[in-house]
């Protein structure tokens, strides 16, 4: 009986550490709808149903390892507005945390229940209409059932193909006397790619593609600027990290893209805890799935890198 309770205040504990996790994510400190300051729950979600969106409270309901999981698989509210407001007109004003109740109800339910800013393609009918729920039968559509004859993608060491276009970047850091000899380096995991060294050069344009396999448990893409030196190590002159997640589950949700016209299917969206410059949309070109990232360097005094993604999905 005893390591019967022990196991389970083991859960607990661990289970009041993932939950703190998910709330220290910036943005997680903001509601995801009114951009109410550190939100514990909402009253207006609740009062709405389950059957629009269910709320669990931070500090006093009991999260199952279900809603953990859901939680930390859909990244937090940047990300899951990214996907339920990827196509928010532009002069629309959400609701304000001082907003009516009327206004906030209203948004909610334009948001989740009837799904207006989805593509149309994305909205479902359903009971429970969650972020889960949209994820589950349209954003991660790829996962075949393990008692299918075709084999499931989540068996397989790899789910699909990135091409990364190092375009240019500008106002790169000084690292010799007058200038730098600037170089990328791109890290997916255990793969490495470089691009060609520019010599003196601070605004270097190399139009050079890159090519990664990406595993099915795929990490952030690790970006380096180095300055060759020829009688010292090379100088680091910035990184940054870019999201795959975003990029990867739009695709996923939409499936074959050369069965589609051009559109937006999605966006990354700028916030204290990333280096875009800019949110960056995710669109069908040509039949293709494609992504322009503006990143500003990080831990350096300056510098800014263009990329251009594009994600092949690995055949059935």
């Amino acid at each position: 009986m005893s390591n019967v309770y022990y196991r389970t205040e083991r859960s607990a504990s661990v289970q009041k550490r993932k939950v703190k996790e998910l709330m220290l994510k910036s943005d997680n400190r903001i509601c995801a709808d009114c951009g109410a300051p550190d939100p514990k729950w909402a009253d207006v979600h609740r009062s709405l149903g389950e059957d629009i969106s269910k709320v669990l409270s931070v500090t006093l309901d009991e999260w199952s390892e279900g809603d953990i999981d859901s939680m930390f698989e859909v990244g937090g509210n940047s990300y899951a507005n990214s996907i339920y407001e990827a196509f928010l007109p532009k002069d629309y004003r959400k609701p304000r945390s001082n907003s009516s109740y009327d206004d906030r109800s209203k948004f909610i339910r334009s948001k989740y229940e009837t799904q207006e800013f989805l593509k149309p393609s994305l909205r479902i009918v359903s009971s429970k209409m969650s972020f889960s729920s949209v994820e589950s039968k349209n954003s991660l559509n790829y996962r075949i059932d393990s008692n299918s004859s075709t084999k499931s993608v989540e068996s397989r060491q790899f789910i699909g193909d990135l091409k990364v276009k190092v375009v240019r970047g500008s106002n790169l850091a000084v690292r010799d006397m007058f200038s730098s000899d600037p170089y990328v380096i791109l890290t997916l995991g255990e793969q490495k790619a470089q691009t060609t060294v520019k010599q003196s050069n601070l605004n270097p344009v190399w139009n050079e593609e890159l090519k990664f396999s990406v595993p099915e448990n795929y990490v952030a893409l690790k970006l380096q600027v180095y300055d060759q030196d020829v009688f010292s190590a090379d100088d680091i002159m910035g990184e940054a990290e870019i999201d795959l997640q975003p990029l990867i589950t739009a695709a996923m949700a939409f499936g074959d893209p050369e069965l589609l016209g051009n559109m937006q299917i999605g966006k990354w969206l700028q916030t204290n805890d990333n280096a875009l410059i800019d949110d960056s949309t995710i669109n069908i070109i040509d039949g293709k799935v494609k992504q322009e990232v503006f990143l500003k360097l990080q831990n350096v005094e300056s510098g800014e890198i263009e990329l251009e993604l594009e994600w092949t999905p690995l055949d059935e």
